[in-house]
C-alpha cells in the first residue's frame, strides 16, 4: 500500500491579477521555521482567528464558492478542476482562509484538498495535501466497478475518483465497506483500488474510536428544553445538541431523554439517565471550549450541534465518533457497569469531528497518529477548560480508566511510552504503528510545549517529561500551545499531513500568532527537535 504521508508546503508559484479579487499574487511564502521571514500579511501577534457567528461563517463559505473559479485560474489548476468549498475562517487582521476539496472532470479528487490564504491586501498563498498536478490520462476505467465490488465481497458499488494523495495521480475506485469491528464498533472501511490495474492503492477506517470505562462528572448544569410534557435533553443554546438512550440496542438513534422534572440522573449507573448526564455535559463542555477559546461555533463552525447516544449495545466497551451520523456513541463497558463518558474521552471523540471538518487527517499512518493526537490534545484542553473539581484536569487521558486492572491512565501526554505501546519520539517507520500509538510524539510535543521538560506538578499530578537528547525545554504555557495547534489544524494541515508537515504547520501558526522572529517560534522548533522531529 502506498504511503502518502510526506511533507506538504505552501505554494511557490505566482498568479496574475483577476477581477473578482482585484490585483492579487501568490506570495511564494513557505511554512515558518526558526529562521523564517515574515509570512503574508500583517503579523497577528494578538491572536489569529476572529470570532465568527454562524451567519458570518456561512457568508464566508458563500464567498469561497463565488470566487472558486477565479481562484482555480490564479492557482494555475487544470481547467477540468473545480474547487468545492469545505470550510472558511478569518483572522482579526482580515486575512481569510478558504478550505476546498477538488474535482477533476467531475470526479472527486482524494488528496486534492487545499487551503487558500488571502491577506487583507489581496495576496494569495496556498497549502495543499499534495503538490502533484491532478491530471490523469483517461477518466475511463479499465477495471469495471463490478469486478472491484466482487473482489471486496460487497454489493455496494464503488465510486470513481482521482487518487492524488501520493505519487502520480491515478484513476481509482473508492469502496466503502460497512461492517462491525471485533468489539462491536461499526466499521466504515474505505478501500481505494487502481481503476487501471486493479491493485489496492490505499485503505483506511473512517470510524474513529476510543476505548475505556467512563467516569461521572458529579453534579453539573445541563442545557435542556422545557416542553408541554416536561423536559428533554435538548441543548438549544448549543446548536440543539440532543442526547438519546439506545436501550442497549446496537443500531438506531434510540429515544430522546425526557423527564417530568429538570433533574437528571442519580450519579449511579443503575439510573439510565446518569450516562446521559455525562454525555450531555461532555458535549456542552466541548462546544464551550471551541467557542470560548477558539471562536468556533460548533464542531463544523456552522452553529449546529451533533447528538449523543448512550447505552449502545450490551457489554460494549468502546465509544466512537461517526461523521456519517454526525454523532457520538457510548457503550457501557463490561457488564454494562460503567458508561465510557469520562470528560476528556468524550471530548476526544467529538474532536474527531472537528478534525474531519477541517484538516481531514486520514486515519492511517502518520496522519492517523496526528488525528488521534489532535483528539488527545483538545480532549485534555477541554478538561482543563471545564476545570471540574470532581474530575481534576491532567495530562493523562482517561486517567480513571482501568483497562489493565492497575488503575493506570489510557495515555500519558508527558511521557507516552508509559502506556507500554506509544513511542516518546519520532522514528522512521512510526507510520506502521496503530494510530493510537503513533500519536505519541505529537502528544509529547504538546505537553513539552505547554509545560516544559523535567519535574513539574500540575493540579496535584507529578510529571517528569524527558527529551530525546536530554536538553532542557521550557514551556510556553498551555493556552498558547493550544492556540498554535488549533491554528495549524484549521489553517495549514491537510489530509496527508505527516510529522514533517505538522512541524512546518505549527511553526507557521506560531509565526502568525506571535511573529516570525519571536521566541515562541524558536520554542516550537526546539520542542519538535526534543521529540526527534527536525526540519
Amino acid at each position: 500500500m502506498t504511503n502518502p504521508h510526506r511533507a506538504r508546503h505552501r505554494s511557490t508559484r505566482s498568479a496574475a491579477a483577476f477581477a473578482v479579487l482585484a490585483a492579487v499574487a501568490l506570495t511564494g511564502a513557505q511554512p515558518a521555521d526558526a529562521s523564517a521571514h515574515t509570512p503574508p500579511g500583517a503579523v497577528r501577534a494578538a491572536g489569529a482567528g476572529a470570532l465568527l457567528s454562524p451567519q458570518e461563517h456561512a457568508e464566508l463559505l458563500k464567498e469561497a464558492a463565488r470566487i472558486a473559479v477565479e481562484l482555480a485560474k490564479a492557482l494555475h489548476l487544470d481547467p477540468r478542476e473545480v474547487l468545492k468549498p469545505v470550510d472558511a475562517a478569518q483572522d482579526a487582521d482580515g486575512t481569510v482562509h478558504f478550505r476546498y476539496n477538488r474535482t477533476f472532470a467531475a470526479l472527486p479528487v482524494l488528496g486534492g484538498d487545499l487551503v487558500v490564504h488571502r491577506t487583507g491586501q489581496g495576496a494569495l498563498s496556498d497549502t495543499r495535501a499534495h503538490r502533484a498536478s491532478i491530471g490523469v490520462p483517461s477518466t475511463t476505467p479499465v477495471v469495471p466497478a463490478t469486478q472491484v465490488a466482487q473482489s471486496l465481497h460487497t454489493t455496494l458499488p464503488p465510486r470513481l475518483v482521482v487518487w492524488s494523495a501520493a505519487g502520480t495521480p491515478a484513476l481509482a475506485w473508492e469502496s466503502v465497506l460497512e461492517a462491525t469491528q471485533e468489539d462491536g464498533t461499526p466499521s466504515e472501511r474505505h478501500v481505494v483500488t487502481d481503476a487501471t490495474t486493479g491493485g489496492q492503492l490505499y485503505a483506511y477506517e473512517a470510524v474513529h474510536t476510543g476505548i475505556g470505562q467512563g467516569q461521572y462528572n458529579g453534579t453539573v448544569p445541563l442545557g435542556t428544553t422545557h416542553t408541554l410534557l416536561g423536559y428533554e435533553m435538548n441543548d438549544t443554546a448549543r446548536g440543539g445538541h440532543r442526547t438519546y438512550d439506545m436501550h442497549h440496542e446496537a443500531k438506531g438513534r434510540g429515544d430522546l431523554f425526557t423527564n417530568q422534572t429538570d433533574r437528571w440522573g442519580s450519579g449511579d449507573q443503575s439510573n439510565d439517565e446518569t450516562a446521559g448526564v455525562d454525555a450531555h455535559y461532555g458535549a456542552a463542555q466541548t462546544w464551550d471550549y471551541l467557542q470560548d477559546v477558539h471562536g468556533r461555533t460548533g464542531i463544523r463552525g456552522d452553529g449546529v450541534g451533533a447528538y449523543s447516544r448512550v447505552h449502545a449495545g450490551s457489554n460494549y466497551t468502546n465509544a466512537f465518533w461517526s461523521d456519517k451520523c454526525f454523532c457520538m456513541t457510548y457503550g457501557d463497558g463490561p457488564g454494562n457497569a460503567k458508561p465510557l463518558t469520562e470528560l476528556d474521552v468524550a471530548a476526544h471523540e467529538m474532536i474527531h469531528g472537528l478534525t474531519s471538518a477541517t484538516a481531514g487527517l486520514e486515519y492511517t499512518g502518520e496522519s492517523g497518529g496526528l488525528n488521534e493526537s489532535t483528539s488527545d490534545i483538545f480532549g485534555t484542553a477541554v478538561s482543563f477548560h471545564a476545570d471540574n473539581p470532581t474530575d481534576v484536569p491532567a495530562y493523562l487521558m482517561g486517567k480513571h480508566l482501568d483497562l489493565d486492572g492497575k488503575g493506570t491512565p489510557l495515555r500519558y501526554l508527558d511521557q507516552p511510552s508509559k502506556d507500554g505501546h506509544s513511542p516518546d519520539y519520532w522514528y522512521d517507520g512510526i507510520a506502521g504503528l496503530d494510530v493510537h500509538y503513533s500519536s505519541g510524539p505529537a502528544n509529547h510535543f504538546f505537553y513539552l510545549l505547554a509545560e516544559g521538560s523535567g519535574p513539574k506538578t500540575v493540579n496535584g499530578y507529578d510529571y517528569d517529561s524527558p527529551t530525546v537528547d536530554g536538553r532542557v525545554v521550557t514551556g510556553i504555557g498551555r493556552a498558547d500551545a493550544e492556540r498554535i495547534w488549533y491554528r495549524a489544524l484549521t489553517t495549514y494541515m491537510t489530509s496527508t499531513t505527516d510529522y514533517s508537515g505538522v512541524r512546518a504547520a505549527t511553526l507557521q501558526a506560531a509565526a502568525d500568532l506571535f511573529g516570525p522572529d519571536s521566541a515562541t517560534v524558536t520554542a516550537v522548533a526546539d520542542t519538535w527537535s526534543a521529540v526527534n522531529v527536525n526540519s
